[in-house]
C-alpha cells in the first residue's frame, strides 16, 4: 500500500497503527468520534476530586513488552515507573490478615511459601498451573483449574475477575493463561507493576499524539464514521455523520480500531463478540499523610472492592465484572459509602472522610471474554482488500488489554504495509 490511510478511532491500538504506517511515510489521518483522543486509555481533569485520573485502572507489568516499547518510541518511558520487585500485597477484610506474594524468580520457586497465598501449598499452586496450561479450547478457568483451596480464593477468582472482567466461572481459561505465560509464567522480571505517576494519557497517548502531529498526521475530532461504501472487494469510500464523504483512491487504506458495536453498525457481516460487564471505578481524595500509608497497589478479598489504586492522593478502587457486585444496584452515595468503608478498613485508617470521592460505571468495558466470546472475535485481515481491523478485541490471542491493542494496532499497519 502507498496511498493515504485512514485510521477510524484514536484510541491506543488506532494510534499504535498510525505511528507504524506514518514511520513508514504514508499520509495518515485519524478519525476519532469523540472530542479526546485515548478511547479507554485517556486520562482527563475530574472537575469533582480537582484531579487528573484515568479512565481505567488498567495494570501494567514489565513483561508487557509492546506497551513498553510503545512509551520509549514516543519518547515517553520516563513517564513510567517499574516497581523494583514483583509484590503484590493483599488484605483479607474477613479476618484482617495481610500479606505479600512476591513472585518468584522461576516458576519452580513457587515452592517458598512467600511466593503463594497463606494456607496454600505448593502443590495446589502447581496444579493449578498444570490444569490451565492444559485446558482444552472452549474450557472456563473454573473447569480448568479443580482446586477450590486458599489458592483458588486468594488467586485464581481474583486473577480472573481482573484480568477477564469475568468471573472464573465464565472466563476463558485460554485467555487467563495467554495472560500469565507473559507475565507470572515468566518469574518475577515480568511482573513488577509499572505505574503511570501522571496518568496513562501522559505516558501513552499525548505523547503519541504529539509525535504524530509532528510528522503530519491529520487528527480529526468529534468525526463519527457513518458508513463504508464498498464495491469490487474494497472499501470505496467513507461517510461521515456529519455528512462528508472521503473517496478512497486504488492506493488507499483504512484501518478501523472501533470498538465491537461499532463494527457491528460498519460491518455487519463480521464475526465480533459481545458486550462483556461493566467495571466500576470509584476514586476518593484523600489528605497525602492518608494517601502515603497505601501502597502503590492493594489487592482486597472479602470486599465489593477488589483492587486499590494508589496515585498521587487519589486512591482508586476497581470493581471488575461488576453486575456481578451488590454494588451495581445501589446508588451513587450508598456505593461510595461501601466502598469507602472497605478501604479505610483494608488501611487501618480509623474512618476518615475523604475530600472528594467520584464513581464511575463503565459498560460493556471489555468484550465477553467467555469462550464463547474469544471464539467469535475478527481476525485483522477483512472481506475487503484494503480495510483492516485493529482493537483489543481483535484477535490476538491477548485478553481484552493495553497489551493486546498496541499488539493488534501494530499488527493492522503490518498487514496494510505489505497488501
Amino acid at each position: 500500500m502507498t496511498g493515504h490511510v485512514h485510521v477510524i478511532g484514536a484510541g491506543l491500538a488506532g494510534l499504535a497503527a498510525a505511528l507504524d504506517l506514518s514511520e513508514a511515510g504514508l499520509g495518515v489521518t485519524i478519525h476519532e468520534a469523540s472530542p479526546k483522543p485515548g478511547g479507554r486509555c485517556r486520562s482527563y481533569h475530574d472537575a469533582v476530586l480537582d484531579r487528573h485520573i484515568d479512565n481505567g485502572n488498567h495494570l501494567i507489568l514489565s513483561g508487557n513488552g509492546t506497551v513498553l516499547d510503545h512509551a520509549r518510541r514516543v519518547g515517553a518511558a520516563d513517564r513510567l515507573r517499574t516497581w523494583p520487585e514483583a509484590l503484590f500485597p493483599f488484605v483479607d477484610l474477613a479476618d484482617g490478615r495481610s500479606w505479600t506474594v512476591r513472585v518468584p524468580r522461576t516458576p519452580l520457586g513457587a515452592v517458598r511459601p512467600g511466593s503463594r497465598p497463606p494456607g496454600a501449598s505448593p502443590w495446589a499452586a502447581l496444579g493449578g498451573v498444570i490444569g490451565l496450561l492444559a485446558a482444552r479450547p472452549g474450557q472456563t478457568v473454573a473447569e480448568a483449574v479443580r482446586d477450590r483451596g486458599p489458592m483458588w480464593r486468594a488467586f485464581w477468582e481474583p486473577m480472573t475477575t481482573a484480568v477477564l472482567n469475568l468471573p472464573p466461572t465464565a472466563g476463558s481459561a485460554a485467555l487467563l493463561r495467554a495472560a500469565l505465560v507473559r507475565s507470572f509464567f515468566r518469574g518475577e522480571a515480568a511482573c513488577r507493576p509499572v505505574f503511570a505517576p501522571d496518568g496513562l494519557g501522559a505516558a501513552l497517548i499525548d505523547p503519541a499524539v504529539n509525535k504524530l502531529r509532528d510528522r503530519g498526521v491529520i487528527l480529526r475530532l468529534r468525526a463519527p464514521l457513518a458508513g463504508i461504501a464498498q464495491s469490487d472487494g474494497r472499501a470505496q469510500a467513507l461517510v461521515f455523520a456529519e455528512g462528508t464523504r472521503i473517496p478512497l483512491g486504488p492506493s488507499d487504506g483504512v484501518v478501523l480500531a472501533v470498538p465491537p458495536g461499532v463494527l457491528a453498525d460498519l460491518c455487519p457481516g463480521l464475526p465480533r463478540p459481545a458486550p462483556g460487564p461493566a467495571i466500576l471505578n470509584a476514586h476518593f481524595r484523600v489528605p497525602p499523610e492518608v494517601a502515603e500509608s497505601a501502597p502503590p497497589l492493594l489487592g482486597l478479598l472479602s470486599s465489593n472492592a477488589q483492587w486499590v489504586f494508589r496515585r498521587g492522593d487519589v486512591l482508586s478502587v476497581t470493581v471488575s465484572a461488576a453486575e456481578h457486585s451488590p454494588v451495581w444496584a445501589m446508588g451513587r452515595d450508598d456505593a461510595l459509602d461501601l466502598l469507602w468503608s472497605e478501604v479505610w478498613q483494608a488501611l487501618r485508617l480509623g474512618v476518615p472522610v475523604p475530600l472528594a470521592r467520584r464513581l464511575l460505571r463503565e459498560r460493556a468495558a471489555t468484550f465477553d471474554q467467555s469462550p464463547a466470546g474469544a471464539a467469535l472475535r475478527p481476525g485483522i485481515a477483512t472481506g475487503l482488500r484494503n480495510l483492516v481491523l485493529a482493537g483489543d478485541h481483535v484477535r490476538t490471542g491477548l485478553p481484552a488489554t493495553l497489551e493486546g491493542a498496541v499488539i493488534s494496532g501494530r499488527r493492522a499497519a503490518a498487514r496494510l504495509l505489505t497488501a
